[in-house]
């Protein structure tokens, strides 16, 4: 009887260790936990290059976003880093356009992926999106980076510095992570440029 109480017990005990053990090994990845970053891969056979054009690029207002990725000293040019976005349309919804399969699913169609060349920079052309429908999240895109020899980590999104939803509290509780998402799109020829610069690593959790 005291064997098997015993056996029970460190039973017990080593249980609770692994999990105890799956759990820190959780918190220590690189960027915390990221539902849905492995959409990152998503995107086939296509060779990708660092411009990228959306579906449903035409809708007003039209974005041209850009900009350049840093290493983590904040000054060399990253060459060979995934970018992927995702966005709802004009009405907030992440709409569906075909058979969309695994993220897509999700996400929706109106998504892309960049990758850099030697100079560090991208491009995605887009249009801006619409808040959610409730109007419980102002308009956003999201971003997701995959860089050589590291697994994929989210930053903070694209937000607009001209969107009333973007409130100062809303603003105060944005990360920073690779840097600031908040843009100003301004009008030039007839579409709405935003630049963005990302700073690999910059308020990334367990990033070494």
């Amino acid at each position: 009887m005291d064997i098997t109480r015993s056996v029970r017990w460190f039973s017990l005990l080593f249980l609770l260790g692994l999990l105890s053990c799956c759990g820190q090994d959780r918190t220590k990845l690189l960027g915390g936990p990221c539902e849905g970053c492995e959409a990152i891969y998503e995107y086939g056979e296509r060779k990708l290059s660092p411009v990228d054009t959306l579906p449903l690029f035409g809708l007003e207002p039209r974005l041209k976003i850009s900009g350049t990725v840093f290493k983590a000293d904040g000054k060399t040019p990253a060459r060979d880093v995934i970018l992927y976005i995702y966005q709802t349309d004009r009405q907030g919804i992440y709409r569906r356009i075909g058979e969309e399969k695994g993220w897509g699913r999700r996400h929706g169609s109106i998504r892309g992926w960049v990758r850099t060349g030697p100079d560090g920079r991208y491009t995605f052309y887009t249009f801006r999106p619409g808040a959610y429908p409730d109007g419980r999240e102002p308009e956003h895109i999201h971003l997701t980076i995959k860089e050589p020899g590291k697994r994929e980590y989210y930053v903070d999104d694209y937000h607009f510095h001209d969107d009333i939803l973007l409130t100062e509290e809303r603003r105060a509780r944005l990360r920073n992570r690779a840097g600031s998402g908040i843009v100003m799109p301004t009008k030039q020829n007839g579409i709405y440029l935003v630049e963005r610069d990302l700073f690999l690593g910059k308020n990334i959790p367990n990033y070494e």
